[in-house]
């Protein structure tokens, strides 16, 4: 008689939540901080195992996390859906092309990204613009304007044709590594289209879970994902609780916190893999 190993999944659920929280907090899904840790813990398995679960876990994350952020009113749904849309495409093309390269290989191309959007954003860290007054409307701009639940008035002007481009390539790279695309969404989002950070960690999140379900359903047909389903369970059921969590703390940590979080944590993962590849 097979005996099911409670403190193995225990400890997924733990690792889950906490991915969940810090991920929520941050807009980035989880998925940029699971997918290093299933890379240090299971150096055997293929990226393209690894990156099916770590894709099935942003999604739950996401959703749960879009759901508290929706409650707070910050989530750009016209501009969510429109950039959701463009991501499908890469995301599709991403999630099948994981299975092509070699798992040294992988393993360098993620800790390089990691370690060079680290470096992006503490070069463009600085104080957050979370309002603007007497926004200007320019030529092939889109001017939004949003009151969270709280009474904080949003106003924020962007290229919308801009942001279709870069969700396409967001929706290959993300999917390809794995990771759910936030990390990288966030930073588009607030300093190349100009979104404030805490719309743009809660619309990001939005976006996630619509591009996680798109690249988990390519693994599910291509029958990559049957191979980690009671690790993805287990991971989900934390990430949905540690979702709601992250969810409200962002409410209680500045913009500009958020983002030198992120660059903190994306540079130390990013070298700790990239040293165990290399030596």
């Amino acid at each position: 008689m097979m005996i099911f190993p409670f403190e193995k999944y225990l400890g997924l659920i733990a690792m889950g939540f906490g991915v969940g929280a810090y991920g929520t907090l941050i807009g980035a899904g989880g998925g940029f901080v699971l997918m290093p840790i299933l890379l240090l813990l299971y150096p055997d398995r293929s990226p393209e195992l690894l990156t099916s679960i770590s894709l099935a876990v942003v999604f739950f994350n996401a959703a749960s996390g879009s759901e508290a952020y929706a409650l707070m009113k910050r989530i750009d749904y016209k501009s969510g859906f429109l950039f959701a849309l463009a991501t499908i495409p890469g995301s599709i093309i991403g999630a099948m092309n994981t299975s092509i390269v070699p798992r040294r290989i992988f393993d360098i191309i993620f800790s390089v990204l990691l370690i060079f959007a680290s470096i992006f954003l503490v070069l463009r860290s600085g104080p957050a613009k979370e309002t603007r007054k007497e926004p200007r409307t320019l030529r092939h701009k889109i001017l939004r304007s949003l009151v969270d639940s709280h009474g904080i008035i949003y106003e924020y002007e962007f290229n919308p044709y801009l942001g279709v481009v870069l969700s396409v390539f967001v929706g290959y790279l993300s999917s390809f590594l794995g990771i759910g695309g936030g990390i990288i969404h966030v930073p588009i989002l607030s300093y190349f289209l100009g979104f404030p950070v805490h719309i743009a960690t809660a619309t990001s999140h939005f976006i996630l879970a619509i591009m996680a379900l798109t690249g988990t359903m390519v693994h599910i047909f291509k029958g990559t994902f049957h191979q980690g389903v009671h690790m993805t369970v287990s991971l989900a059921i934390g990430v949905v609780i540690g979702a709601q969590l992250g969810a409200h703390l962002s409410e209680r940590i500045k913009g500009e916190w958020i983002i030198r979080g992120l660059s903190i944590a994306l540079g130390l993962v990013g070298l700790r893999i990239l040293m165990l590849v290399l030596w």
